[in-house]
């Protein structure tokens, strides 16, 4: 089920004019549904970081009573995509810098482990995860995007032949999700990301474990170091090389266009 994040109606435009959040379907659980489409929207950064959001507002776009939003969001808030607001209410969590840092030191090294094993088993990745993940970056589906990352990498847990990669991945997959989405709305970084994920893919496939884990390893500390820079922190590790030099672009943090892609 694919949900999407309606934008906010223009300054004046009447409240029966307000376009909704996608309208939920009563099966099979308002609650997941309310919480995955909240999840999505502040992935891809359509609920921006450090925006205030209320349980009134969330529900009237999503077209569902209060109670489905209640509960989505103390799940939100249990996985630290939502926090108390100064004051009162809640907002979503801003991007800071250092926990960015250690979600990719944490995905880095499961995702090397799971290249290097990968390539030692003779696994060949699918090229049309690459061929998919580069049609979504051509449009402006952050969510989309998203999701190509996602099961490029899942692809390779998966061809790891180790279950519990994806399953130790899964318990940090909120915020890496988030990661993602906030790499992938920086545009200069779109064909680049796909551009590493192609070579990590032939090196598996031609059984070079070295060079995929290695390759793997730069892929995600070059998209931590970006997302650092942008945040405008300092990045403990040294500049990346050219696969990150196309990265100065700068990140938009606002609600993308939602369109189809």
């Amino acid at each position: 089920m694919v949900f999407r994040l309606a934008p906010e109606p223009a300054s004046g435009e009447s409240m029966s004019a307000q376009p909704l959040l996608a309208r939920l379907e009563a099966a099979p659980d308002l609650v997941e549904q309310a919480y995955q489409v909240l999840h999505e929207a502040i992935s891809a950064g359509a609920l921006a970081p450090g925006e205030r959001i209320t349980q009134e507002d969330l529900a009237r776009r999503l077209a569902v009573s209060r109670q489905p939003v209640l509960q989505a969001l103390r799940l939100l808030k249990q996985d630290g995509l939502v926090l108390d607001a100064p004051g009162r209410g809640l907002q979503v969590a801003p991007l800071d810098p250092h926990s960015i840092v250690a979600v990719y030191q944490v995905r880095g090294a499961l995702d090397a482990l799971a290249a290097k094993l990968a390539a030692g088993l003779g696994a060949c990745i699918d090229p049309g995860l690459i061929e998919r993940g580069r049609a979504a970056t051509r449009g402006r589906n952050v969510a989309a995007m998203i999701d190509a990352d996602v099961a490029f990498h899942v692809a390779i847990y998966q061809a790891s032949g180790n279950p519990l990669l994806q399953r130790s991945a899964q318990l940090h997959w909120s915020h890496i999700r988030r990661a993602i989405g906030a790499v992938l709305q920086g545009s200069g970084l779109r064909q680049t990301v796909w551009e590493e994920h192609e070579a990590i893919a032939e090196a598996i496939t031609s059984g070079d474990g070295a060079r995929a884990e290695g390759l793997m390893l730069e892929h995600s500390r070059c998209a931590a170091e970006y997302i650092v820079r942008e945040l405008g922190a300092t990045a403990s590790d040294p500049p990346c090389g050219p696969a990150g030099s196309s990265a100065s672009a700068p990140m938009t943090l606002t609600a993308p266009d939602r369109g189809d892609t």
